[in-house]
Protein backbone atom coordinates (compact mmCIF):
# COMPACT_ATOMS: atom_id res chain seq x y z
CA UNK A 1 0.00 0.00 0.00
CA UNK A 2 2.68 2.46 0.75
CA UNK A 3 5.67 1.19 -0.83
CA UNK A 4 5.80 -2.22 1.20
CA UNK A 5 5.84 -5.09 -0.43
CA UNK A 6 6.13 -8.43 1.84
CA UNK A 7 5.87 -10.69 -1.41
CA UNK A 8 9.28 -11.38 -2.42
CA UNK A 9 10.61 -11.34 1.40
CA UNK A 10 7.89 -14.14 2.01
CA UNK A 11 9.25 -16.26 -1.37
CA UNK A 12 12.63 -15.45 -0.14
CA UNK A 13 12.16 -16.57 3.88
CA UNK A 14 9.73 -19.38 3.06
CA UNK A 15 12.68 -21.27 -0.11
CA UNK A 16 15.29 -20.18 3.23
CA UNK A 17 13.08 -22.76 5.46
CA UNK A 18 12.66 -25.25 3.24
CA UNK A 19 16.18 -25.26 2.41
CA UNK A 20 17.36 -25.47 5.59
CA UNK A 21 14.77 -28.48 6.61
CA UNK A 22 16.25 -30.65 4.08
CA UNK A 23 19.69 -29.55 4.36
CA UNK A 24 18.76 -30.78 8.55
CA UNK A 25 16.91 -34.07 6.96
CA UNK A 26 20.38 -35.20 5.20
CA UNK A 27 22.39 -34.21 8.46
CA UNK A 28 20.44 -36.97 10.45
CA UNK A 29 22.68 -39.60 8.64
CA UNK A 30 25.89 -37.66 8.87
CA UNK A 31 28.74 -37.63 11.43
CA UNK A 32 31.86 -35.93 12.29
CA UNK A 33 33.32 -33.02 10.41
CA UNK A 34 30.78 -33.53 7.45
CA UNK A 35 27.76 -33.07 9.93
CA UNK A 36 29.68 -30.29 11.92
CA UNK A 37 29.73 -28.68 7.90
CA UNK A 38 26.05 -29.12 7.48
CA UNK A 39 24.78 -28.05 11.09
CA UNK A 40 27.19 -24.50 10.18
CA UNK A 41 25.33 -24.11 7.21
CA UNK A 42 21.95 -24.28 8.30
CA UNK A 43 22.77 -21.89 11.50
CA UNK A 44 24.38 -19.67 8.70
CA UNK A 45 21.41 -20.14 6.90
CA UNK A 46 18.97 -19.23 9.55
CA UNK A 47 20.72 -16.18 10.58
CA UNK A 48 20.29 -14.54 7.65
CA UNK A 49 16.35 -15.21 7.85
CA UNK A 50 17.07 -13.46 11.16
CA UNK A 51 18.97 -10.26 9.33
CA UNK A 52 16.23 -10.13 6.62
CA UNK A 53 13.43 -10.04 9.14
CA UNK A 54 14.94 -7.37 10.94
CA UNK A 55 15.73 -5.38 7.98
CA UNK A 56 12.35 -5.47 7.09
CA UNK A 57 10.86 -4.64 10.89
CA UNK A 58 13.32 -1.29 10.45
CA UNK A 59 12.20 -0.29 7.56
CA UNK A 60 8.67 -1.13 8.43
CA UNK A 61 8.81 1.05 11.08
CA UNK A 62 10.60 3.76 9.47
CA UNK A 63 8.08 4.17 6.45
CA UNK A 64 5.25 3.86 9.34
CA UNK A 65 7.01 6.99 11.29
CA UNK A 66 7.32 9.36 7.62
CA UNK A 67 3.38 8.56 7.04
CA UNK A 68 2.52 9.68 10.56
CA UNK A 69 5.06 12.69 10.40
CA UNK A 70 3.45 13.54 6.95
CA UNK A 71 -0.28 12.92 7.95
CA UNK A 72 0.29 15.10 11.25
CA UNK A 73 2.29 17.85 8.76
CA UNK A 74 -0.54 17.77 6.42
CA UNK A 75 -3.34 18.28 9.36
CA UNK A 76 -1.12 21.43 10.60
CA UNK A 77 -1.37 22.91 7.21
CA UNK A 78 -4.86 22.37 6.93
CA UNK A 79 -6.57 22.09 10.22
CA UNK A 80 -9.91 22.86 8.65
CA UNK A 81 -9.53 20.73 5.63
CA UNK A 82 -8.63 17.96 7.79
CA UNK A 83 -11.92 19.06 9.96
CA UNK A 84 -14.23 18.90 7.21
CA UNK A 85 -12.74 15.46 5.59
CA UNK A 86 -12.94 13.60 9.11
CA UNK A 87 -16.60 14.93 9.52
CA UNK A 88 -17.67 14.02 5.87
CA UNK A 89 -16.04 10.69 7.15
CA UNK A 90 -18.15 10.00 9.90
CA UNK A 91 -21.08 11.31 7.85
CA UNK A 92 -20.47 8.83 5.28
CA UNK A 93 -20.02 5.59 7.59
CA UNK A 94 -23.26 6.79 9.59
CA UNK A 95 -25.16 6.88 6.36
CA UNK A 96 -23.78 3.31 5.68
CA UNK A 97 -24.42 1.91 8.70
CA UNK A 98 -27.66 3.44 9.12
CA UNK A 99 -28.96 2.02 6.27
CA UNK A 100 -28.45 -2.13 7.10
Amino acid sequence: MFGLNSKPLNNDVASIVKDAQALLQSAKLLTGDKAEEVRNQGLLMLDNVLIQARDVQENAMDKGKAIVCSAGECVKKNPWRSVALAAGTGLLVGVILGRK
